[in-house]
């Protein structure tokens, strides 16, 4: 049996505001998310064998645990027996960085559950599919479906029906940030911002106003990080920057893929020993 191919594309928040606490101590939060064109590659196939295969590489493979989004999944969907005593082998080439707030891990979990769901491999209601997802980390419900969306910590996810078009510098310096650290730090929070979803909530116009709650305790940590985001809305043509997640990667926005390419050639000047890639929205 041939491997079946599968793109696990990069997540990125647009806006994050940190709305308080839930009784479980965990942050509430809601976050307007789209996604990159940058992704991981998944090869999936059925074997017959007693055990799960799973293996990683590419730039970003190393020191991911044999403990990971990937193998929990599995070992849930077997506790369950909901894939009938079937075992995958599951190849993955980690193109998006670890600890860069695109969270390539969650979404490589809600790629596979999707797979599995849509050919037919597991059958499982609505609900189950959340708590699963839930399971593995709180951003893996993102990315079931790679709609703009908006998301409250609740189970309640809009979806926007249209796109928007923008091009992307993402900066990665040679750090990651740490999710615990930062929600750890947060001292004050926001008034919710997404009462209603109108279409022209996806203007750059409304989008340039957004922020990401985040920024305030990564960049007091690591002030490279407020540096490279004033260096990326320096440039001719951006429209605005912003960290995604909890960081530590920086997004520049473009309309027109010129602007981000001549902006890409100034940045990886600037940052040489840095990671920076252009990429789209999907």
């Amino acid at each position: 049996m041939s491997f079946y191919r599968l793109k696990s594309n990069a997540k990125i928040n647009l806006s994050l505001n940190v709305l308080g606490k839930k009784k479980n101590k965990l942050h509430r939060i809601e976050t307007l998310v789209t996604f990159a064109s940058l992704h991981d590659e998944i090869l999936i196939k059925c074997i017959n064998k007693k055990n799960h295969l799973v293996n990683f590489s590419g730039r970003f493979s190393k020191n991911i645990t044999k403990k990971n989004t990937i193998t929990k999944l599995l070992e849930i969907l077997d506790k369950k027996k909901l894939l009938k005593n079937k075992k995958y082998f599951i190849r993955v080439k980690k193109n998006i960085p670890q600890m860069s707030g695109m969270g390539g891990g969650s979404m490589n979990a809600a790629t596979i559950i999707n797979y599995l769901i849509h050919k037919h491999k597991i059958k499982i209601s609505l609900n189950e599919k959340y708590e699963i997802c839930k399971k593995i980390g709180s951003d893996v419900i993102l990315g079931l479906d790679k709609k703009i969306s908006v998301f409250n910590g609740n189970k309640k996810i809009f979806k926007f029906k249209n796109k928007i078009k923008l091009n992307l510098i993402i900066v990665k310096p040679n750090f990651g940030c740490s999710t615990k650290f930062i929600y750890k730090k947060i001292k004050s929070y926001s008034k919710p911002v997404f009462t209603n979803y109108p279409k022209s909530m996806l203007d750059v116009s409304n989008l340039i106003n957004l922020k990401n709650d985040l920024e305030l305790v990564a960049f007091k940590k690591y002030p490279i990080l407020l540096n490279i985001k004033k260096n990326l809305l320096k440039l001719p043509g951006i429209e605005f920057a912003r960290m995604t997640g909890s960081g530590s990667s920086i997004v520049g926005f473009f309309i027109t893929k010129k602007t981000a390419l001549n902006g890409m050639k100034k940045i990886k000047k600037k940052y040489k020993n840095y990671w920076c890639i252009l990429s789209r929205t999907i």
